[in-house]
């Protein structure tokens, strides 16, 4: 008899999951937390590529940094792998920064490599990979350091150019290449197969994966930290909402990302064994307009599609009780160096709807016609309806948008890899800095900077003032910098700040965090080693 081809059998297997899953009794593994999230898959499993809020929540469960921002309570930061925070001393105009690390921290065990200590050679093996384009989406942040090992629990690290602990500090957090990844495991294992297998010191292992249908980890029972009291984190791939509250009511889903959609909130709130969860802010949903892709090179354009814009209009889809508007790259209600409505209003920067303004923009430009824009969205509810608004109301101006539906995960391959006029992407970053850095640094140019990140604008006007910024020691200086990159940024109609949003979830009652949820880095609620459930009556 012929063995079946091996898509058959992960077909089946696939299938036979599934309906596990639906017809396992409630509350059948209950020390397993399911996690209901709003994707059809991982986006990758290497922490330093993590973008997609499915790939963060992983890789805070999984990896640690040097250095974390406190469970639920962002952006305040405390020690982590290190015993205490960084020491710094100047030494021949150089900056140093002096790390110690905790003794007896154990990364997992994994399929080429036992359970082995953590050492410096980890660290500095960690940082090099995070400074490289090839193995890091944030490679950027991670240059222009030199990194000396002392002994195997200590290290320094030296910056040609110093910075405030205000920048310096984020880039040694468990966030985007701050992770600590296993040297032995990588070198062992391979990195094509370390991607498939990840092995960090985190709270959770990675178990396994089934593309499209779950991700599982067990419990890391030698986390320095104590013992997770659950014994494990199931996320459980279903991107429509339905679905997943339909899991969460039925007891087949402890947890789900839930839905900024106006009244879904106050409808699953009538659901006694529900909770509601809102923290954040969790993304600002920007509009970046290329500016060197043909029509939009003429700043014309830019603007007229800006006066088109509305931003009541985005807001209008999602729940007052999760988004407001913002009016500058930078958010200024949550960040120093942003602009305010009454800023932009002064300076003329506004861009409030002017359709009759719009119009004439474009005929001016010799576009009195309009024309036609290829542009590409998630397969997030968010995503979707950011350019659903969009489309909506350029047409209104003559300019039509055929959209593209994507997995959440290849629209963000797809929107670094192959330039569009237009990208409408949501996120939080730390400071001001790693917002101006990562979207208009020229370095970070997508596809053809030095460093490429998220520079969807290939815009090219401003290196000056973010790099004077990132070496003002004065505060006020730095602020005023930023400011000035941004009124620059919003002259140029280089990118529109639409909204910020926060984040959404369901919960059971009987679901414990284990921390006050403010804000998470993470985006996701936090599953750490103190989350837990509630005795809970199981359903027969």
């Amino acid at each position: 008899m012929k063995t079946p081809p091996r898509r058959i059998c992960l077909f089946v297997l696939s299938l036979f999951l599934s309906l596990l899953w639906f017809t396992l009794p409630s509350g059948a593994g209950q020390d397993v937390l399911r996690f209901g999230v709003h994707v059809s898959a991982m986006g990758t499993l290497d922490p330093h590529f993590a973008e997609g809020s499915q790939d963060r929540a992983f890789a805070d469960m999984v990896f640690n940094g040097l250095l974390r921002y406190i469970p639920g309570n962002a952006p305040r930061i405390e020690p982590d792998l290190a015993v205490d925070m960084p020491e710094v001393r100047m030494e021949g105009g150089k900056q140093i920064w002096t790390i110690k690390l905790r003794k007896g921290i154990f990364f997992h065990k994994g399929p080429a490599t036992p359970a082995h200590e953590l050492t410096a050679d980890d660290v500095i093996f960690s940082l090099k990979k995070a400074a490289q384009k090839k193995f890091s989406a944030y490679a950027g942040e991670y240059t222009g350091m030199d990194i000396k090992k002392l002994g195997d629990y200590d290290l320094e690290i030296i910056l040609e150019k110093p910075m405030s602990s205000i920048l310096f500090f984020p880039k040694l957090t468990n966030y985007s290449g701050g992770f600590i990844v296993s040297k032995r495991a990588v070198e062992t294992m391979g990195y094509e197969r370390f991607k498939s297998h990840p092995i960090g010191t985190g709270p959770f292992a990675f178990q396994s994966y089934l593309p499209g249908d779950t991700l599982s980890l067990i419990a890391h029972k030698d986390y320095f930290r104590g013992c997770p009291k659950l014994t494990g984190v199931q996320l459980v791939f279903i991107p429509g909402i339905e679905d997943r509250l339909d899991g969460l009511k039925k007891d087949r889903l402890d947890i789900i990302t839930g839905s900024a959609e106006k009244g879904w909130i106050d409808a699953v709130e009538k659901d006694a064994a529900i909770k509601i969860d809102t923290h954040g802010v969790g993304e600002v949903g920007t509009i970046y307009l290329n500016t060197r892709a043909k029509p939009l090179d003429d700043v014309r354009v830019r603007k007229a599609i800006a006066y088109a814009l509305s931003r009541e209009a985005f807001l209008e889809t999602t729940s007052p009780r999760l988004s407001g508007p913002v009016f500058s790259p930078v958010p200024a209600q949550f960040l120093p160096g942003g602009l305010s409505k009454e800023d932009v209003r002064t300076l003329g920067i506004a861009y409030f709807q002017d359709l009759n303004r719009a119009r004439q923009l474009l005929k001016d430009a010799g576009h009195p016609d309009g024309f036609t824009l290829d542009v590409v969205t998630s397969e997030k509810r968010v995503y979707k309806n950011y350019y659903s608004v969009m489309k909506s109301q350029l047409a209104k101006i003559g300019i039509t948008c055929n959209i593209t539906i994507e997995t959440h995960s290849d629209m963000h391959k797809k929107i670094r890899k192959e330039p569009k006029p237009i990208v409408i992407y949501g996120a939080w970053r730390p400071n001001a800095d790693a917002y101006l850095t990562q979207f208009f640094h020229s370095d970070s140019i997508i596809v053809t900077g030095a460093i490429p990140d998220t520079n969807f604008s290939h815009y090219d006007k401003i290196d000056k003032l973010i790099e004077n910024a990132r070496l003002a020691i004065d505060p006020d200086a730095q602020v005023n910098l930023w400011v000035q990159a941004q009124i620059r940024i919003l002259d140029d109609m280089a990118a529109f700040p639409v909204m910020f949003t926060r984040q959404c979830y369901a919960r059971k009652t009987y679901v414990e965090y284990g921390h006050s949820l403010v804000s998470t880095m993470a985006l996701y609620p936090q599953f750490t080693e103190n989350t837990y459930f509630e005795a809970k009556k199981i359903t027969p």
